[in-house]
């Protein structure tokens, strides 16, 4: 379990590809430092295993299933990804609950001095609702519009400064995971 409060960028190393799969490898020193292999670790929002840890970097093994449903497939060597390891007992709630189980994907639509405005998927927007949460590349956020195709995030300086939302542009490519209560709400109330 995570909550959607970025530890740190990390600065993809290398992207190995393995047949159907991909192997990640992240320069994270923050993150490294306390992880071990085994260790459950988001990058942009997408829940992973360590499966190497050697200084200050980690590296992840992503199978098919989640190359389809995140933009994990399109990360290349150089560029920034959130980071955050999971939840520790112990540690505080300082977002919302976010399984790493990306919902769709979603592309800006626009980026604005307030915040980005995000197009998704009818399958993810059902579950949106002004003031609601949201996870957007691993970021835990609060839905400030709804439209018929899309949402508004309002991001603060901070937000801007410590994950990848700060240098997005109009067209990138996004995780997107819904409120996981959503889901289950809906499920108890269609019985």
């Amino acid at each position: 379990m995570f909550t959607g409060i970025v530890r740190e960028v990390g600065r993809v190393e290398a992207v190995e590809e393995r047949g159907d799969a991909v192997r990640l490898v992240v320069r994270a020193p923050e993150t490294a430092a306390a992880a071990a292999v085994g260790d459950s670790i988001a990058l942009a929002g997408v829940c992973l295993t360590a499966v190497e840890v050697d200084d200050g970097a980690v590296a992840f093994d992503a199978v098919p299933e989640t190359l389809r449903r995140s933009t994990l497939g399109r990360l290349a060597a150089g560029g920034g990804v959130n980071v955050e390891p999971a939840l520790r007992a112990g540690d505080p709630l300082g977002g919302h609950i976010v399984q790493g189980h990306v919902d769709g994907v979603g592309r800006i639509r626009a980026v604005t001095e307030e915040g980005i405005e995000v197009e998704a998927p009818a399958d993810v927007l059902r579950y949106c609702v002004e003031k609601g949460s949201i996870a957007v590349e691993g970021v835990s956020l609060t839905i400030a519009r709804l439209g018929e195709e899309s949402f508004t995030v309002a991001l603060i300086p901070h937000t801007r400064d410590v994950s990848t939302l700060g240098s997005a542009v109009e067209g990138d490519e996004v995780n997107l995971e819904v409120d996981v209560v959503a889901k289950y709400v809906e499920r108890l109330a269609s019985r």
